[in-house]
């Protein structure tokens, strides 16, 4: 009566469990579609479009840096009247006077930024005007008609230059490492993925558990009648169909966990019932190692961040060793100007303008502070070298062992799917022999949990293998199944105009 009981209490719970789920939305799922699902909507994928997009402007910036740039400089009115002082040369005394005056003026420039050298060079022109207010109200016309002007860091250091190799650089590094996030993606969602389908499976076989053990219980009691079958089988028998309905609790809220996990990632409804395809066995794919270890170092951006490091570091080095020294600069323009009391007047007969200029900083103490700086970039620069270089031998060595797990999955695959047809076999075979009562308990059960096994180690190899193979497209981004790199699909995914 109580086994009767707590058949009917589960079998209650399984029809509320289903009942649940036709009132939830139903979304059938391959891998691929999976992968797919999470590449666009997931909050991972948003995340790494915005990084990648907020570098992109950067570098959008960059460039417009190094094109010349138009500036109207201009101060449109300026009015004052107040008392000021002023010197008599022919009195030899200063006196205050009365001063009212209106002015204007405005420049127009453009400028060019030069790698090459670091420096700056102008054009420009420029008008102003003033009017005085007294006795008499004059008028007072300026202009530079044309000017070119070059402002230059002599032995400093040249920033652009270092922008023009880095820039690029970090540019390149964000859309590969775009697509790099994207893989990385694509292994998650596989491990959301197979944790269901292991979850689906262990649920599956809970629900054949209890139908079994409930059927062989009832077969027992029978048997039992006729004393076919000992009084401590029969508990084992009971006991087992007892195990199995807590196994199919268990596994129930298992199966729940990992389906709001992956509907989580994918972005879905919580409540979102998903029922999965798993892929076939797949074909025969041949990847050694000296080919992903080429195509990494061609597309992986690790290998780009090391460049990138390596060159900040230079960059430092460089810059400390330059700023140690004394410092000049040096600012030279020509070019025309002329006042008059007229715009027409101001516009004739124009005057040669020649302006030039040179600084000089020269650092007499400062106890060894720039000297100290130098040396530390320097020491910086060797550590970061040799942690390239181990960073470099960890790399490859990653990429050299997930080569060697792809191919020895691939084994895996049909030895565990032949494994898993062999056990189905050999229980329905043991199983049809309990039941006529030429097998004992013992081999029952130990070809029920060789079953089990077996059906459980081949989601297993099918997961290894997916998440080996798509380790691999992360290392090397590349596709091994369409042989070319997953540079092509990058203007499809970022659909940028």
């Amino acid at each position: 009566m109580k086994n009767k009981i707590l058949f009917n209490v589960s079998v209650v719970s399984l029809i509320f469990s289903l009942s649940a789920s036709l009132h939830a939305q139903t979304k059938t799922l391959t891998l691929l579609k999976s992968i797919e699902i999470a590449c666009d909507s997931s909050l991972q994928a948003f995340s790494s479009k915005n990084l990648y997009l907020a570098r992109y402007w950067e570098y959008r910036t960059f460039k417009a840096g190094r094109l010349p740039s138009l500036t109207l400089n201009t101060n449109p009115l300026q009015y004052s009247r107040e008392i000021i002082k002023e010197y008599d040369s022919k009195d030899n005394m200063n006196f205050y006077r009365n001063q009212q005056e209106l002015s204007s003026s405005a420049q127009l420039s453009i400028s060019q930024n030069v790698d090459l050298t670091g420096g700056t060079v102008y054009l420009e022109s420029s008008l102003g005007f003033l009017r005085t207010y007294g006795a008499e109200t004059k008028n007072q016309y300026t202009t530079v008609p044309v000017r070119l002007r070059y402002s230059q860091s002599l032995f400093g250091f040249n920033s652009f230059k270092w922008e023009k190799r880095l820039e690029p650089l970090k540019f390149e590094k964000a859309k590969r490492q775009f697509l790099y996030t994207k893989e990385e993606i694509s292994e998650t969602v596989i491990r959301y993925f197979f944790n269901l389908a292991m979850a689906q499976k262990e649920y599956d076989l809970a629900l054949e558990y209890v139908a079994s053990a409930d059927t062989l219980y009832r077969i027992g009691m029978e048997r039992q009648k006729i004393v076919a079958i000992s009084q401590a089988d029969l508990l084992t028998l009971e006991l087992d169909a007892v195990n199995a309905r807590n196994s199919l609790q268990n596994s129930e809220m298992s199966l729940k966990r990992a389906m709001f996990s992956l509907a989580s990632y994918l972005n879905m409804d919580e409540d979102t019932h998903i029922t999965l395809q798993l892929p076939e066995r797949p074909g025969t794919l041949t990847i050694t190692a000296d080919e992903a270890l080429r195509y990494a170092q061609e597309n992986n951006p690790d290998y780009l961040s090391y460049k990138q490091e390596l060159l900040t570091a230079e960059r430092e080095v460089e810059y400390t060793r330059k700023n140690s020294n004394f410092s000049a600069s040096l600012s030279a323009s020509v070019g025309f100007n002329q006042f008059g009391n007229t715009l027409s007047r101001a516009y004739q007969d124009f005057s040669q303008q020649n302006v030039f200029g040179l600084s000089l900083s020269i650092p007499l103490v400062d106890w060894g502070i720039r000297k100290g700086k130098a040396n530390m970039a320097r020491n910086n620069l060797n550590v970061t070298k040799l942690s390239i270089q181990q960073q470099y031998v960890k790399l490859e060595q990653d990429i050299t062992m997930t080569v060697g797990d792809f191919n020895t999955q691939q084994n895996l695959i049909a030895s565990a799917e032949r494994a898993m047809k062999l056990a189905d076999q050999a229980y329905n075979v043991t199983k049809q022999r309990f039941i006529i009562g030429k097998a004992d308990l013992n081999s029952l059960t130990l070809s029920q949990n060789r079953q089990n096994t077996a059906q459980k180690n081949y989601i297993y190899a099918l997961s290894n293998y997916w998440q080996n193979y798509y380790k691999l497209r992360k290392l090397t981004l590349f596709d091994f199944e369409k042989n070319k790199t997953l540079s092509f699909m990058f203007d499809a995914l970022m659909n940028i105009r």
